[in-house]
Formats: structure tokens, C-alpha cells, sequence
């Protein structure tokens, strides 16, 4: 789908964005070279992509496409991780005290995220849910899902059930979420805070590697997608200019 373009995007510029950001029900997605790729095929994704509230560039890739896409004052001028959102609204919360939901994952990552925040941020409540490991979930799953979230009531919301489903499904749903909060997809952030995955080091973020080292972590898993995606994601952004 041609028209699903980086110059077209309204994403966030800078990491300073977060601290900004207007309080209510919000809708948060990331952006990098694969939900590019993906979402010029895809086109719930790139509805969610393009309607969500707040889009932040999560990719070395998506600061280089902005540069050479927009004009100097719409320019995205730093990455955002999902990491940078997760601590900036995590620190937020834990500053007026409130309750955090965790929609996605494994009961066992989910139990290992539930002990680290209430030692991190203890003036927050966890409450956490692990829907079915499916590649596509039922009517009745997704029913169960968006209950727990309303019976739940959170001040923040995490979904992390892998890109692009965690997009896909949170956009499909979004008006049955009686929420009032902020609402992030940022799947990866979850293995992360609870340890089951390390995160790049710090030297190679500020470089621009962090993809680098994610593909020599799981390069038989992660060829396809750091390669050839790569590749196809600079063809295409070449084409966009």
C-alpha cells in the first residue's frame, strides 16, 4: 500500500516529547524499519499506525528516513525506544501512585515484571494477564482480554504481545477499552524489564546498533527481518523521495 508513507507519519521527534504528552485516554505505538515494511502490506496496521494518538520513532532507521523525507522543522532528531516511553511513563505514575496493567506474555515473564516494579516503583498496584499463546486469537479470547483491562480500570497500560499483533489487536479493540489512560505497545520492553531478554548495550544504542545486536543474538530467527528488511526499507524510502 503506496500511500502508508514515513513523510506522511506524525511522529514524535525527540525523547523531550514524552514528558508532554497530554494526560487521558491515549493510544501509543512505535515505529521501526519491520512495522514499515509490514505496514505497506498490511492494512490494519497501518491504520493503527497512522490513527493512534502518538507515534514514537523506535528505530535508528526512522530517524535517517525522517531526515531525508521532511522538511528541517518536522524533522524526527533522536530515536525513542519503547524502553525511553516505558520509563518515562512508569516514572510519571509512580510519582502520584496508581495502578499499571500488563496485557501480553507468559504467566512466568509476567510474574518476573510483577516482582521487579513493586521493588522499583512500590506506590504502584500491578495487576498483569496473559492471554492464550495463539497466532490469532477467537472472538471469546479477545472478549476476555478487553474485560480484564476494564474491570482492571488501569492508570497505564502496556500490551506486549509481539509486533505487529500487539498493534493490530489493541487498533481493532480500541473503542471496547474503557480506559481513561495512557495505552502503550511495546512488546520487546517486557522481556526486557523482566530479564528473560538483554538488551543491547548501551554503546551500541547511542550508535544506532541496537538491531545489529539483536540479529547476532538470533541471527537464524532474525536474518530475514535485518537483512532483507533492511534492505527493502531503505528501496522504499529511496522511492518515497
Amino acid at each position: 500500500m503506496a500511500e502508508f508513507a514515513i513523510k506522511k507519519l506524525r511522529i514524535l521527534r525527540d525523547k523531550s516529547a514524552l514528558a508532554g504528552l497530554p494526560e487521558g485516554k491515549l493510544l501509543i505505538n512505535t515505529i521501526n524499519a519491520h512495522s514499515y515494511n509490514t505496514a505497506r502490506k498490511d492494512k490494519l496496521l497501518a491504520e493503527a499506525l497512522q490513527q493512534g494518538d502518538v507515534l514514537i520513532p523506535d528505530g535508528q532507521s526512522i530517524v535517517w528516513a525522517s531526515k531525508r523525507l521532511h522538511p528541517k522543522e518536522m524533522q524526527v532528531r533522536e530515536r525513542c525506544a519503547g524502553w525511553d516511553l516505558f520509563m518515562s511513563e512508569m516514572g510519571r505514575l509512580a510519582a502520584k501512585g496508581g495502578r499499571c496493567m500488563f496485557l501480553g506474555s507468559s504467566p512466568e515473564v509476567l510474574e518476573k515484571i510483577r516482582q521487579r516494579a513493586a521493588s522499583d516503583y512500590p506506590s504502584i498496584e500491578t495487576v498483569t494477564f496473559s492471554p492464550p499463546y495463539k497466532k490469532e486469537f477467537s472472538a471469546e479470547d479477545s472478549a476476555a482480554m478487553v474485560a480484564a483491562v476494564n474491570a482492571a480500570d488501569p492508570d497505564l497500560l502496556w500490551i506486549g504481545m509481539t509486533a505487529p499483533k500487539q498493534e493490530k489487536w489493541t487498533w481493532a479493540h480500541w473503542k471496547e477499552l474503557d480506559i481513561h489512560c495512557h495505552c502503550g505497545c511495546i512488546g520487546a520492553v517486557f522481556d526486557f524489564y523482566a530479564g528473560t531478554v538483554k538488551r543491547a548495550p548501551e554503546s551500541w544504542q547511542k550508535a544506532g546498533f541496537e538491531w545489529l545486536y539483536r540479529f547476532l543474538s538470533d541471527p537464524a530467527r532474525l536474518w530475514k527481518r535485518y537483512i532483507i528488511g533492511n534492505a527493502a526499507f531503505i528501496f522504499n524510502i529511496l522511492r518515497e523521495k
